[in-house]
């Protein structure tokens, strides 16, 4: 029965996630252009090349795995698809999203707290999304049907599918050993994401 409470002194999970997330979400957020003055259409496009270029591998390896505690709604918040509907807005066909290099270093999801860890992070990513919605659409003219969608991806849902989020983050009995799991797995996906976007020469 004991080993079944929670230290009361212990983080929850979002804020373990939180704390050791903080310094990597603000050093890739300094680094993303879509406030620069020099972000036109042409880096636009690329930009969101390489983001399905992480995210397609990313959610496969997520959801093929059979490892995400259950209660996480992957047909609700699959983030890919809308991805390929902005590319082919913006004139790429499906041979030629099909050809777009893959991010193949991906964070290890070895474990269902790792899992969580890695959504948390493409679950957070969502928050900022009205605001570059309106910014690209004022400086680029991109909206939702002319390959703007993905930016705003759940759009006037955003705010009650985070916290539904959070509620079943909140729901899963975690020890500290995978709280950590968790943190470490979150952490994997902003660099590997970062790296990514680097090497794909569309960052700040």
């Amino acid at each position: 029965m004991h080993s079944q409470a929670h230290d009361v002194g212990a983080p929850s999970l979002l804020e373990a996630l939180r704390t050791g997330t903080a310094l990597l979400h603000v050093a890739l957020e300094k680094r993303l252009p879509f406030f620069s003055e020099r972000l036109d259409a042409d880096w636009y496009q690329r930009l969101l090349q390489a983001y399905y270029g992480f995210y397609a591998p990313m959610e496969a390896a997520l959801y093929d795995c059979d490892l995400i505690p259950e209660g996480f709604d992957r047909v609700l918040r699959v983030k890919t698809p809308t991805l390929v509907n902005d590319l082919r807005a913006l004139s790429l066909n499906d041979h030629a999203i099909n050809a777009l290099p893959r991010c193949a270093n991906l964070p290890v999801l070895d474990t269902p707290a790792a899992c969580l860890g890695a959504l948390y992070v493409l679950e957070g990513a969502t928050l900022g999304g009205q605001v570059l919605r309106r910014e690209m659409a004022q400086r680029l003219g991109v909206n939702a049907d002319n390959g703007g969608a993905f930016l705003d991806v759940y759009g006037a849902e955003t705010g009650r599918r985070w916290k539904d989020f959070l509620d079943y983050l909140g729901r899963q009995p975690l020890d500290a050993d995978d709280k950590q799991r968790a943190v470490t797995a979150a952490c994997s996906t902003f660099s590997c994401f970062e790296q990514w976007l680097d090497g794909q020469e569309v960052l700040l």
